[in-house]
């Protein structure tokens, strides 16, 4: 996949009679490719016809874990990822390296930085972080409720 491509979005087939809708792109870890991530998002969100409330939560969350992957790991590309199903899209951010630990939540900020993952943990129903499993960085997922006018 090179980077700032977007994947042709796929059904996915769970289990009998369930379907997801999925959606990954790939960007280089730079600060304008936040704008490109919200951009992308946006598009496909109105093509999946969420809501406008979890469609805008979702642009937010996606702008800020692209934002923090670019900021605060030595990556050369961020992939985002969206899954829609049963009334849930999960939002999944990769990147390539990760400091030990993982993003922490910080109950306070500063004027400039510490805000995103206050936004996201408010915005969200669950989030969280894992190691991506081949060891290649850090996975950051929130997931958010919606409604819409088709079911995925």
């Amino acid at each position: 996949m090179a980077p700032g491509s977007a994947l042709i979005p796929r059904h996915v087939d769970l289990t009998p009679g369930t379907e997801a809708l999925r959606y990954c792109f790939a960007l280089p870890a730079h600060p304008e490719s936040v704008a490109g991530a919200r951009r992308l998002t946006r598009a496909r969100l109105a093509e999946w016809r969420l809501d406008a409330d979890a469609h805008e939560a979702a642009v937010l969350v996606v702008s800020e874990l692209v934002t923090n992957a670019v900021v605060h790991t030595a990556s050369a590309r961020v992939v985002c990822e969206l899954h829609c199903l049963d009334r849930r899209l999960r939002i999944a951010v990769q990147d390539q390296g990760h400091q030990p630990g993982g993003p922490k939540l910080r109950r306070t900020a500063d004027d400039e930085h510490g805000r995103g993952l206050l936004l996201v943990d408010a915005m969200s129903s669950a989030w969280g972080s894992r190691d991506a499993g081949d060891g290649s960085g850090r996975i950051v997922w929130a997931e958010l409720p919606h409604r819409t006018e088709q079911s995925c």
